[in-house]
């Protein structure tokens, strides 16, 4: 009697796992594409947002800013002289973009169309009771007293802001 030896599979050749590797790593690539459009990482810097945000606290900013009071944005600094808005260039497209600008990270305290606060806005002094106008924004930091915001700046136009702050990073562990 014999016995029937099992039969070997046959192996599926490399040249046919070759095009499903290459479009993996494509599809990856365009993934990584649009995460980078969408999202970006921002350090804070000061002390305008403590106690929630400390200086060097890293951010993930979504690009699609969600406009809602309460949430925290990351906007333009106006000018130098801190008093004015110049116009604005188009919002950067990519990360490398957002690197060689000045940014503030502030909360939604008001948007267009709710009343401006009666108090505690001396740049939006004799607007108080009045609607926001269309496109701009009343923005605070936490820590009022380290803040440059819309108590002394004014409304921010909405066209400024980069992005909503989705949450807090992990500290980095590069090597300075």
């Amino acid at each position: 009697m014999t016995a029937a030896l099992p039969r070997a599979r046959a192996s599926r050749p490399a040249g046919r796992l070759l095009p499903l590797a290459a479009a993996a790593l494509g599809a990856g690539a365009v993934l990584h594409a649009l995460l980078r459009r969408r999202l970006v990482v921002v350090t804070v810097r000061g002390a305008s947002m403590e106690p929630v945000y400390h200086d060097g606290d890293r951010v993930l900013v979504h690009r699609q800013p969600l406009l809602v009071p309460g949430e925290v944005v990351v906007v333009e600094r106006p000018v130098a002289d801190a008093t004015r808005f110049v116009p604005p260039p188009p919002l950067p497209k990519s990360s490398g973009e957002v690197a060689g600008r000045h940014w503030m990270i502030k909360r939604i305290a008001a948007v267009a169309g709710t009343p401006v606060p009666g108090t505690g806005f001396p740049a939006l002094a004799g607007t108080g009771g009045r609607p926001i106008p269309p496109g701009r924004l009343i923005l605070t930091g936490d820590n009022a007293a380290k803040s440059l915001d819309s108590r002394q700046l004014g409304f921010f136009p909405t066209d400024r802001v980069l992005g909503t702050v989705v949450r807090r990073l992990p500290p980095s562990t590069r090597a300075s």
